[in-house]
């Protein structure tokens, strides 16, 4: 199985790229991890919804040229479906099982994803009804993929 992280924006902070890197190496195991950075755009602080909407559109364009037509794309979204990380198990070892070879995770910027981005969506993902920065749930995305496949394999981890 391939899995594509696919996210607005470059990690900064070493104490996330050390995170990455650790899942990165974790997974490399389970599967073939790609991750995908695009540029933001510069948000402007009190900025009006005509401007946050052009860039997320700006964004979304950027997104769109990486999602590979075959691929199963779950979007990151507050407004998605939340489930458990059996749940999520489940998902990933049933695309498999049947005949799906790559899942695209996508992480919109700071002001979410585009309309155009959302409509290419298979299925939307919350983790929560929190916000959360788009740079550290680039972490928690990697530690729920991880713990996933460690549950598919009923492998010691999960608690």
């Amino acid at each position: 199985m391939k899995i594509t992280v696919l996210t607005v924006g470059k990690i900064k902070e070493k104490y996330l790229k050390d995170a990455i890197a650790e899942y990165s190496k974790r997974l490399s195991k389970y599967c073939k991890l790609n991750i995908i950075e695009v540029a933001d755009e510069k948000t402007p602080d009190q900025a009006s919804a005509a401007v946050e909407e052009s860039i997320r559109e700006k964004e979304g364009e950027r997104l769109l040229k990486h999602i590979k037509e075959d691929a199963f794309v779950m979007t990151l979204e507050i407004q998605g479906k939340q489930i458990t990380s059996e749940e999520l198990a489940g998902k990933i070892e049933k695309l498999g099982v049947t005949g799906t070879s790559h899942i695209m995770f996508v992480i919109g910027g700071s002001i979410g994803l585009s309309s155009s981005v959302l409509a290419r969506s298979d299925f939307a993902l919350s983790f929560s009804k929190m916000t959360f920065p788009h740079q550290l749930m680039r972490v928690i995305l990697l530690e729920q993929v991880y713990r996933s496949y460690r549950i598919i394999q009923g492998e010691p981890y999960h608690k």
